[in-house]
């Protein structure tokens, strides 16, 4: 169970993550979803701890995960595995050496760093890669790949970690309509099939309500929807994307401007009210 309580972020006077509070079960497929900005990819990498928290906690299971230094929290790192928008693949190395980078979280560094892997480290690159249909890719170098080879290949490398999360941010943002799929079904895949809880950001409000058991959605740094994908009304969708909506509820900004600006109105009578 991975629990986060009041966890804040700020940069300067902005806070990015405002007091966000979350139980996440173990094998749960989370979507976190809203506008850019919202602070979605700061509150993966603070769980992740690639960013420092100002105020707040995060636990997983009995362990604190917000006080980690050194070799704990590298170890936290191998279980808590990310997945990136640009892939962060290395390009003139080929397919298996990219997925065996994964195991650099639980091998000693030296053999890490001399590419020393075991017999059993490239079983387990290979397994991978033939668990995400890309097998007969293992020799190919990795910027010949097309973007959802690449995003495969990444979540093979995360896969490499062992980890018992995955955060993956934005993982289909770069992606067309249909690798976009194929990545999807991949997480999917790994959530289902080897219980692994997945933490996903995503724009695309139909694709996070076809894939995920639970949505998140955050505005300003907080949270202000946490339900089933079903339980999300057109009318709440529409106030946390803003005019952004117009790119996943299939409306035109003309249409969405009133509902922009009547939430506006509702925030700034709310922000008055507090000053009084």
């Amino acid at each position: 169970m991975l629990e986060i309580s009041g966890l804040t972020k700020r940069f300067g006077t902005h806070a990015a993550v405002n007091a966000v509070s979350l139980s996440v079960p173990a094998g749960q497929f989370v979507g976190v979803i809203g506008r850019s900005g919202a602070g979605k990819s700061t509150l993966l990498r603070l769980i992740n701890r690639l960013e420092e928290p100002s105020g707040g906690s995060i636990r997983f299971g009995d362990q604190e995960i917000s006080t980690l230094s050194g070799r704990a929290l590298r170890a936290w790192r191998a279980r808590c595995a990310m997945v990136f928008q640009q892939f962060n693949l290395v390009g003139r190395l080929d397919v298996l050496n990219n997925v065996l980078l994964g195991r650099s979280f639980v091998v000693p560094t030296a053999r890490a760093l001399l590419k020393l892997w075991s017999v059993d480290d490239r079983a387990a690159a290979l397994s991978a890669l033939e668990q995400l249909d890309i097998g007969l890719l293992a020799a190919q170098r990795a910027e010949t790949l097309s973007g959802g080879q690449q995003q495969r290949v990444a979540i093979a490398r995360a896969l490499l970690q062992e980890p018992d999360i995955i955060l993956a941010d934005e993982p289909i943002a770069s992606l067309d309509p249909r690798n976009s799929r194929v990545v999807m079904d991949a997480l999917r895949q790994i959530n289902r099939e080897l219980g692994i809880t997945v933490l996903c950001n995503m724009h695309d409000l139909d694709v996070a309500k076809a894939y995920c058991d639970r949505l998140v959605g955050m505005a300003q740094g907080r949270v202000v929807f946490d339900g089933l994908p079903e339980a999300l009304t057109e009318d709440e969708a529409r106030e946390l994307y803003g005019l952004e909506a117009a790119d996943v509820l299939d409306m035109t900004p003309e249409t969405l401007q009133p509902v922009a600006m009547a939430a506006e109105g509702r925030r700034f009578a709310g922000r008055r009210a507090a000053a009084h």
